[in-house]
């Protein structure tokens, strides 16, 4: 759970200006105010961490499991720098593409393992699979900023 926290935390180093950077961008209609952004990824890092626990915790050999998680959480936290930090749009867009094949494959190894744990990474996978949409809408209204 540590670690998924920890990916958590260093991606926010990254967004400490996100909110007024968030602001200044033209963004679609269906794109949720920056309000919702924290309360939905403390949401959904709890989550992660529960399912990594209960992977870590069972008898089966889980290395190949976790490592997949940690390379989906180090891609998690590289977005937020790519984007909020570095405004780069392009890169982020990309980047967040491979989160989502990270996150897919993690939820496949997490299934074999714990079913539980694969279910946990469902909001996560669908909330990704939103903000992949939102980041390639915002980075094309924002040629300039971005």
């Amino acid at each position: 759970m540590f670690a998924a926290f920890a990916a958590g935390a260093l991606g926010a180093v990254a967004s400490v200006d996100a909110a007024s950077f968030y602001a200044q961008l033209s963004k679609p209609s269906w794109a949720p105010p920056a309000s919702v952004f924290g309360p939905v990824w403390s949401g959904l890092y709890v989550l992660m961490g529960v399912a990594a626990w209960l992977v870590w915790k069972s008898q089966a050999d889980t290395r190949a499991a976790l490592r997949l998680f940690g390379m989906q959480l180090a891609a998690n936290a590289l977005w937020s720098w790519l984007f909020f930090a570095w405004h780069r749009g392009a890169l982020a867009a990309i980047e967040v593409l491979i989160l989502l094949a990270l996150i897919v494959a993690t939820l496949g190894a997490f299934w074999r393992i714990s079913r539980a744990a694969a279910l946990l990474l469902v909001p996560y996978l669908l909330w990704v699979t939103f903000a992949s949409a939102l980041t390639w809408a915002v980075w094309q209204k924002n040629p300039r900023l971005l």
